[in-house]
């Protein structure tokens, strides 16, 4: 078929921006078929009002068959006949009023349970996701599968599942009323069907790889004027605002293409549905009409036949509709099954430490394949050590901690924990020994307590109060209209971001753990607020092992060993004096920071 090309791949305009993957259409299959056998009652009962439903609306045609074949031989009392056939074809309709309303009502609630079991699935299998993977995705993409996908979906697992079910269904039956009712007619029906299947190819050939595109054009957009308008104040500093006004006419061009593209589909896909239902019903008055004639069936099984026959436009058209709102679904449901093709965090449970120290060996690690971000760094951090991570920007420290911290694996080398690798122990297990806490940090909506209750569930208010007061918190938390009662959070009370930081604080504090990587993690308080609380911090962290990515040159300082990490090494390692009498690179930060 001639027509509109799709728009030619602009490598600017990609078509994904995941950092999980995108589930294989085996993992979407496998997925569809285990929501199928976990409401399989609910289809079941879904399918059996709807077939009750469909056989009452075939009572008409079969009755008005059968009237007109009396009518047409002159059998019987024809008021006798007219009265009974209005008496159960009125009765027919009653029975097909309660069972169409019994099916939309099963079908709402069957799509409305698979959609709560979709985000209970995503959620549960995010939640058991390995930490380096949700280090490496970040929050962005995993929140924006939880909400924008999940919208997406909605009316197709509300809608779209039922109706094909209720589609399909209503086929078979008509299909086999017609069987019944008119044999020789049903192969008339037959005559539309390669036009429709040839017409349908063509357009589920293009279509799914249209609407992604599609999809992924109208993110590029939004993602373009999101960035324009987040950055507006740069953009009028520097005088980009021609420049961004280009990408969002070219991203909002290139959209648009696709529109028009997927519109076209739509305008071929059209006029093959119609011309098939005609010639479906063309087919059997004509078809029929030869049988008449020729004796083979009689004027009321033609009547049946044609009624029946023109039944069938409704639900073909009813699986089309709904099939092609699916094409458009698939791919928010390939991102939300997308992480059940990542391997779960299995570890071995009988690995424990035994000992508080930690050692890296010879530890080689990269975010991309052949490049590397650290390269071969050694370390032994004593239990109790403070030690701080210092370095240029890029340098590799934070990727460093959060080796030390069990985020990540090294790709070469071992980081144990008491003897015990890292890499090869539960996740839990890992958690109860070394926390990490970073600059980002969630406040859950909910009330001050469940917040911090989250770090230990058994906590008393006497030891919720005083982890606040470490971290300096207890005053505007006590100044709360409902104290540790009060909601926090979206809706609730509006915390600060430093606020926020103390928060997550004092639950490191109330989970007790020996050993702590620290990452920026005063970053949002001002630089007297943050010396102060560090201050307060070193009270409760007094005999632990801390590992702090040092910003603020006053951490490093404080520190019993230094580490300077530059260009993925560590190139210097000693106390603050011990590294300002070396005069090497950490004398220079030193100079330039402190002046």
């Amino acid at each position: 078929m001639i027509g509109v090309a799709p728009p030619a791949y602009d490598p600017a305009a990609p078509t994904t921006a995941n950092t999980l993957p995108v589930g294989a259409s085996t993992t979407v299959r496998a997925y569809v078929v285990e929501l199928f056998r976990r409401h399989r009652r609910a289809f079941l009962l879904l399918i059996t009002v709807n077939t009750v439903a469909v056989v009452a609306s075939m009572a008409g045609p079969w009755l008005l068959g059968g009237l007109v074949e009396r009518v047409s031989d002159g059998v019987g009392d024809r008021e006798l006949h007219l009265e009974l056939t209005v008496g159960l074809f009125v009765a027919a309709l009653l029975v097909q009023a309660v069972f169409v309303r019994q099916v939309r009502l099963r079908g709402a609630m069957l799509g409305e349970r698979m959609l709560a079991d979709l985000r209970e699935d995503f959620l549960i299998r995010s939640v058991g996701l390995p930490p380096g993977v949700l280090e490496r995705a970040g929050t962005g993409d995993l929140l924006s599968r939880i909400t924008t996908d999940i919208d997406r979906l909605a009316n197709a697992m509300r809608e779209a599942v039922p109706q094909l079910a209720i589609g399909v269904v209503w086929v078979i039956l008509l299909l086999g009323g017609l069987v019944v009712t008119a044999p020789p007619l049903a192969a008339a029906v037959l005559l539309a069907v390669p036009l429709l299947v040839i017409g349908c190819r063509w357009y589920f050939k293009r279509a799914p790889s249209a609407y992604r595109s599609e999809a992924a054009g109208y993110a590029a957009v939004a993602a373009a004027l999101a960035e324009t308008v987040d950055a507006g104040h740069t953009v009028e500093a520097h005088r980009l605002g021609e420049r961004r006004v280009e990408l969002s006419e070219r991203r909002i061009k290139e959209w648009t293409a696709w529109e028009r593209y997927t519109l076209w589909l739509r305008s071929v896909l059209f006029p093959f549905i119609n011309v098939t239902h005609v010639m479906v019903l063309a087919s059997v008055l004509m078809v029929g009409g030869v049988f008449v004639l020729q004796g083979w069936i009689g004027v009321g099984q033609l009547t049946t036949g044609a009624l029946i026959a023109q039944m069938l436009v409704d639900p073909v058209g009813l699986i089309l509709r709904w099939y092609d709102e699916l094409q458009v679904a698939q791919v928010s449901l390939a991102r939300l099954v997308g992480v059940r093709d990542i391997e779960p965090d299995v570890g071995d449970a009988r690995l424990a430490p035994d000992g508080r120290d930690v050692h890296a060996d010879q530890v080689h690690f990269g975010y991309l394949e052949g490049v590397d971000v650290l390269r071969k760094v050694s370390l032994e951090v004593a239990p109790g050590t403070r030690l701080a991570l210092v370095g240029p920007s890029g340098a590799g420290k934070s990727t460093l901690g959060r080796l030390l911290a069990g985020i990540y694996a090294p790709r070469d080398g071992r980081i144990t924990l008491g003897g015990a690798e890292l890499s090869r122990m539960t996740a839990e297990r890992v958690r109860s020994h070394v926390a990490l806490v970073n600059q980002e940090h969630h406040v859950f909506v909910g009330s001050l307590r469940d917040n911090l209750l989250l770090a230990r569930t058994d906590a008393t208010d006497a030891e919720l109060w005083a982890a606040l007061g470490a971290v300096d918190a207890d005053d505007w938390a006590r100044a709360l209209d409902d104290s540790l009662d009060t909601e926090v959070g979206s809706g609730g009370f509006a915390l600060t971001p430093a606020q926020a930081q103390q928060i997550a604080l004092a639950r490191l504090v109330l989970a007790d753990p020996h050993t702590l990587v620290l990452d920026e993690a005063t970053s949002l308080l001002d630089p007297r607020a943050a010396r102060h609380l560090e201050r307060s911090l070193a009270r409760v962290l007094d005999g632990r092992t801390v590992v702090a990515i040092a910003h603020r040159l006053h951490t490093a300082h404080d520190a019993d060993v230094i580490a300077v990490v530059e260009n993925g090494r560590i190139s210097e390692l000693g106390s603050h004096d011990e590294l300002v009498r070396a005069d090497g690179a950490y004398a220079a930060l030193w100079r330039s920071w402190h002046g």
